[in-house]
């Protein structure tokens, strides 16, 4: 893969991106006054600064071939996991059904992937592990808040394992006259999904004047939605020539995975809302926790995994 023209075109564009943002910030930053500026300025070179940090070791395990990016997205899951059973506290009877989350089926999911075996790969988690988990915790004796202590189990598997480990099986799908391209496919996912985010933000910061759920998230707004989702799904339509779409079919995608993306941030806003946190984790400067950053990857890579394998697989 790193001896392909085009997808060295691809890192280099990247690149030529977190320059130009580097760059960009740094101007800001010495232009720009007033408290209020400078603390959106301070937000938002933090976040172009862990940007370098996760575009490096996305480029690297695309490299290194699908293994090492399915163990990426495999502690990718482990982390964003660990994150969301944190904040949603759960009882020393779970601990059991907790060991099996993560040290059973996590691994074995992505191993289904690694191994594309497809058909249990679709329905280890939603049906298997829910199962699983009220039965350990029913053998555990423990009936106080046994509904709600159990969902959040199954509630994690499924969005921080089952719906991320569609974006490395993306890496095995048979689709007619792209052989070995398939990491281009994961790339774009990626890359739509994650500059829908920053655009939304970026768009949202300049003109965003409605929020769309303010009590959920109160800097998603319309004009963030319009203009943001807008302009990546032109990005996105842009780079069809990496993908096995056409360009409309590549504008299409983009919209889905935009729409998808944005959902699925303020799902996970709502939870965040709801547990009284502003961020799920502190691991990442400037973006919180792991489960901030995939959030909207989290609800996208399933439903972009399904419609390309129903519409251009062989």
């Amino acid at each position: 893969m790193i001896y392909d023209p085009q997808t060295r075109w691809l890192f280099g564009g990247v690149l030529a991106l977190l320059v130009i943002a580097s760059i960009t910030g740094r101007i800001l930053k010495r232009t720009l006054r007033g408290e209020a500026a400078q603390k959106m300025v301070a937000n938002l070179n933090a976040r172009i600064n862990a940007w370098w940090v996760m575009c490096a070791v996305f480029a690297v395990a695309l490299a290194a071939g699908k293994i090492a990016s399915v163990v990426m997205f495999a502690l990718i899951s482990f982390l964003a996991l660990r994150e969301f059973i944190t904040i949603t506290p759960t009882s020393r009877h779970d601990h059991r059904a907790l060991f099996w989350a993560f040290f059973v089926v996590l691994p074995y999911q992505y191993w289904l992937v690694a191994a594309n075996w497809y058909g249990m790969f679709a329905i280890c988690i939603p049906v298997y592990a829910y199962l699983l988990i009220p039965i350990r915790n029913a053998i555990a004796g423990d009936t106080e808040r046994f509904l709600e202590r159990t969902s959040k189990i199954q509630w994690g598997l499924m969005v921080c394992v089952y719906f991320v480990s569609y974006a490395p099986a993306l890496l095995d799908l048979p689709l007619p006259g792209y052989d070995k391209q398939n990491a281009r496919l994961l790339f774009f996912l990626v890359f739509v999904v994650q500059i829908s985010d920053v655009l939304q933000y970026v768009w949202g910061k300049c003109c965003g004047l409605h929020p769309i759920a303010p009590t959920v998230s109160p800097n998603k707004t319309v004009e963030g939605f319009i203009g943001g989702g807008l302009t990546a799904v032109a990005f996105g339509t842009a780079l069809w020539w990496i993908t096995p779409f056409k360009p409309w079919q590549a504008a299409l995608m983009s919209a889905a995975i935009v729409l998808m993306g944005f959902c699925g941030g303020l799902v996970m806003s709502a939870i965040k809302r709801d547990r009284g946190v502003k961020d799920y984790g502190e691991l990442i400067p400037g973006h919180g926790g792991i489960m901030d950053r995939i959030d909207s990857l989290c609800f996208a890579a399933p439903v972009f995994f399904h419609l390309t394998r129903y519409f251009f697989t062989s």
